[in-house]
């Protein structure tokens, strides 16, 4: 088909999305927005290919875009539409091994990130939302009708979750962790469980693409670092004490490390005192290798240029006591 036919094709799709209809509510408008999210994303070049995969900044997207358009009072949830476009001839859904089960319903992300590895979207239609012409206009097919009351508020080209991430970024920067501690608590009690989900996830994305620049995207230790100029991220976001136990995104509370470093110190196979000096457990026996672990004893890892950024000696205190096997 010439592009104009395979626009049609898609311009009718989109207007006949199966949505589930509230009697109340009307019908649910969780798929146009998950599509006008997907959209604004590979516009930005953060969906580089046919697959779209479970990310933070789509869920971020998706609830500013939900924000900006949704006028009813429909519950926001990220899976839904996720997982439930598989019903659109567009879009199929791909398990993680390969595993699934056609009676299963999905309604929670972490239900949703548990089973499902990523989306397919047709080839023909990511090639016409690359292309800037053809892109309007399916944004406007999908604007024009299913929100053709709030479509004003939509920016093409625009995507206004940095409001929302630019909020949180600041929380996780700037915040004390008894502040951060007492909104996420406050948010645990406003928000239902799939929000509190949502809102931590998001939160943990963030975090973990945050840390790691404020280390200049090296390992605090080694001192590795690996640049792409793709979204790759070779260097992780630690947390100091997990955010189960703690409640807490800060800055305070985050290292960056090499994914093996990552691994060891999570199993208390390395620890770092309360003026930054590594320590190696005593368990830890390992052959003569450029890539040891013991080389890094008596190590003083690298420190953000900022001292407001440093690291939380009490937090490496508590990791040495609870953590670290002697």
């Amino acid at each position: 088909m010439v592009p104009n036919e395979v626009f049609e094709k898609y311009r009718k799709q989109f207007h006949s999305l199966k949505r589930a209809t509230n009697t109340n509510l009307g019908k649910a408008p969780h798929k146009p927005i998950l599509l006008l999210s997907i959209i604004q994303l590979i516009h930005k070049g953060e969906i580089q290919i046919n697959k779209v995969f479970i990310t933070g900044e789509l869920v971020i997207a998706f609830k500013s875009n939900w924000i900006s358009l949704v006028e009813t009072n429909h519950t926001q949830n990220f899976s839904l539409p996720f997982f439930h476009l598989n019903s659109e001839p567009f879009w199929r859904l791909v398990y993680i091994n390969g595993l699934s089960d056609k009676k299963e319903k999905i309604s929670s992300l972490g239900k949703l990130k548990s089973r499902i590895a990523f989306a397919e979207i047709d080839k023909d239609l990511f090639e016409l939302i690359i292309n800037p012409i053809y892109r309007t206009e399916l944004e406007n097919t999908i604007l024009d009708f299913y929100f053709p009351n709030t479509k004003a508020n939509y920016q093409f080209g625009i995507i206004d979750r940095y409001d929302l991430e630019n909020i949180i970024k600041e929380q996780i920067l700037n915040d004390t962790k008894e502040e951060y501690r007492t909104l996420m608590i406050e948010k645990s009690l406003e928000l239902t469980d799939n929000e509190i989900e949502e809102e931590r996830y998001i939160r943990g994305s963030i975090f973990k693409r945050e840390i790691p620049k404020i280390y200049q995207n090296q390992c605090c230790i080694s001192g590795m670092r690996i640049e792409t100029t793709t979204n790759a991220q070779m260097i992780d976001a630690c947390h100091i004490i997990p955010f189960s136990l703690s409640n807490d995104d800060t800055v305070s509370n985050g290292i960056s490390l090499s994914p093996n470093l990552h691994r060891a110190y999570d199993r208390g196979l390395i620890t770092i005192n309360e003026d930054y000096i590594v320590r190696v457990s005593p368990t830890i026996k390992e052959n003569d290798s450029p890539f040891s672990i013991t080389q890094f004893a008596g190590v003083r890892i690298l420190l953000p240029e900022d001292n407001k950024k440093y690291p939380s000696p009490e937090n490496f205190i508590w990791h040495k006591k609870e953590v670290f096997v002697f």
